[in-house]
């Protein structure tokens, strides 16, 4: 099948998450066994516009990475804090809920930033247009990430 340019990149960076892949080639083949087309060329311009680079990898080979996925995982709070402080305007809480709230249109952009931020206490969201849901693990509670969040937003 032939997806659009967002499937087929998160298609990419998901087989650059589960393995090693070594060449441009490598990756068209692996594509092509989950049903992706994809050429070579449009495989390298994906690769540079997720800004791919080459890592050594244990054992010494070298393979691609999307270094922002690293860096969203492991320093969570850049990113985030300037999603939150740009688009959140409020922030409420119950039980092991949190309700932020957005102008109309960015409740996905916070989600988002959200679901990638690796929070540990942070199970997941559910947005709408300018209302999302986050849902906390019962022993953090939605007071305690409710209270982390508006930090992060500054409000």
């Amino acid at each position: 099948m032939t997806l659009g340019k967002p499937q087929r990149q998160h298609r990419i960076t998901r087989v650059l998450e589960e393995q090693a892949v070594s060449s441009q080639a490598q990756l068209v083949e692996l594509l092509a066994a989950d049903g992706v087309v994809a050429t070579q060329a449009t495989v390298s311009r994906d690769l540079e516009e997720l800004g791919a680079v080459k890592v050594r990898i244990p054992g010494g080979t070298m393979a691609y990475a999307i270094p922002e996925h690293a860096k969203d995982l492991s320093a969570p709070d850049d990113h985030l804090r300037r999603v939150m402080g740009e688009f959140v305007v409020d922030v409420a809480h119950s039980s092991n809920l949190v309700v932020l709230r957005t102008p109309p249109g960015s409740a996905h952009v916070v989600a988002s930033a959200l679901d990638r931020s690796g929070m540990p206490d942070v199970l997941g969201t559910v947005a709408g247009d300018d209302t999302l849901i986050v849902v906390c693990s019962e022993q953090a509670g939605g007071a305690q990430i409710a209270s982390t969040l508006a930090g992060l937003a500054g409000l």
